[in-house]
């Protein structure tokens, strides 16, 4: 109860500095290292190790040493991801690739007239994308190299292209996804039966349901904000003479998307190709298409540099803030505010029914405040199967709506590493998209709960 009220405390006073404008990392590693330090001094019994590291010898050391281990792991993964399409997208500006493909995607679109319904139609097919591409950050970022400049080009501001594309993975879905994988464990059946069976039939009306909110949410916050609906013509965006491209530049910034779709379990299972290594392939290629084209040597490979350069900008904006959220959500369990949750939500009595919902909403909490589906899921996921039984249920009953939960309730999360990551392409603040994914997503979850109580 202790840790609980502490990691409250901390909570709701890391969000206040951050509301006054605060810089969010710096306040966020305060927030972390203070339930760190508070645990190793009043609960010195509870170990404030990162995942499996060991000790440096210090307690006192141990807690810097947890900064360490966090910057060493979300480098390592969703950071890098991060920093690649970063760099992939900096360098297909840098060569023009990004205008190319935008000008031939235009022209159809330009026809239909009405940015708001594709901005509509386009998180849809970006949520079936997420079936092939497992990493919400990943696909976000792919998504702003592709799909952003268009919608903008379109008319719709770039705060509401911006919230659509944090939506893009709002249910985690399909066999590649990690938690979703674990679900099925859980639920005693195979990865694709769990996908095909009970995921699709759910996520259908929920993809239905999202899609119509986020037509009128992002026409009223534009309206209210002062965005003019102005679609850029062809003539206001034509290249200058120097700097137009070749027509086939206008697929290379779409080359690693392709790549990660073709090399998964949807088409080729037997190659897989992740996002980064997408990312390094489509890098190389364009290097390759720049050489063709220029015949200048010395001046491509001086071009090369953008890529980098682009990664180091997303590593200072973005994959800092991920770290510095990623310790204070790790403080927030180690100091057993986490544990008392799941403690409360165990002696409550509850019926199976309210059971369900109250774990599913406990799953989306922990996912809005620490900014991690994952971490959420794989907290309490583990509690369904003897709760389940416990009621003679079906544990997929259960599981299916946490499951889905964990990636409903990061895009709700101003920590979030894709809303953090959208919210530059934006303009804006995470808080900002925040207040625009909240209603459908909001919306996305009843229609969640009432669906899985139906079918399951």
């Amino acid at each position: 109860m202790t840790g609980f009220l502490i990691g409250i405390f901390v909570t709701v006073l890391a969000a206040w500095f951050i509301i006054k404008n605060y810089q969010p990392q710096t306040v966020l590693l305060l927030a972390g290292l203070s339930l760190l330090t508070i645990t190793a001094v009043f609960f010195p019994e509870q170990s404030i190790l990162y995942a499996k590291s060991k000790s440096i010898g210090w307690v006192g050391g141990d807690i810097f040493a947890f900064v360490k281990e966090s910057l060493t792991t979300q480098v390592a993964g969703i950071g890098l991801i991060i920093m690649a399409a970063g760099g992939f997208a900096d360098y297909m500006d840098h060569i023009k690739a990004s205008n190319s493909m935008v000008d031939m995607c235009i022209k159809p679109l330009q026809m239909i007239r009405a940015p708001y319904v594709i901005l509509a139609i386009g998180y849809i097919l970006s949520q079936l994308l997420h079936v092939a591409i497992s990493s919400a950050a990943g696909l976000a970022m792919l998504l702003l190299v592709t799909f952003f400049p268009v919608l903008v080009r379109l008319g719709v501001s770039k705060a509401a292209a911006a919230s659509m594309i944090g939506m893009s993975a709002f249910m985690d879905l399909g066999p590649a996804v990690g938690t979703a994988n674990l679900a099925a464990k859980h639920a005693g059946m195979e990865t694709a039966v769990y996908f095909a069976h009970y995921q699709l039939p759910v996520a259908v009306g929920v993809m239905l349901v999202v899609s119509v909110l986020i037509f009128f949410t992002a026409r009223y916050f534009d309206a209210k904000d002062g965005h003019v609906v102005v679609q850029q013509t062809h003539e206001q965006q034509e290249q200058k003479e120097g700097d137009k491209v070749p027509w086939f530049y206008a697929l290379l910034p779409i080359f690693p998307v392709v790549l990660v779709i073709v090399f998964s379990p949807l088409i080729v299972a037997t190659i897989k190709v992740d996002v980064v290594t997408a990312m390094i392939m489509g890098t190389m290629l364009a290097f390759f298409c720049e050489l063709f084209v220029k015949r200048d040597f010395k001046a491509v490979c001086k071009g090369v540099q953008v890529f980098f350069r682009g990664m180091g900008s997303m590593f200072t904006s973005i994959v800092s803030l991920l770290v510095c959220a990623d310790v204070f959500a790790q403080g927030l369990q180690i100091i057993g505010a986490v544990d008392y949750i799941i403690q409360t939500v165990q002696n409550a009595g509850f019926g199976f029914g309210s059971m369900t919902v109250v774990m599913a909403l406990l799953v989306c909490v922990t996912a809005a405040l620490t900014g991690s589906g994952v971490a959420a899921f794989f907290s309490f996921s583990g509690l369904a199967p003897g709760i389940a039984t416990k009621f003679g249920e079906s544990a997929v009953s259960m599981i299916l709506p946490m499951q889905l939960m964990a990636g409903m309730g990061r895009s709700i999360s101003p920590v979030a590493g894709v809303i953090i990551a959208v919210s530059k392409a934006g303009e804006c603040s995470p808080f900002m998209i925040v207040r625009r994914t909240v209603i459908p997503a909001v919306g996305g979850i009843i229609t969640m709960l009432i669906i899985n109580g139906i079918l399951n």
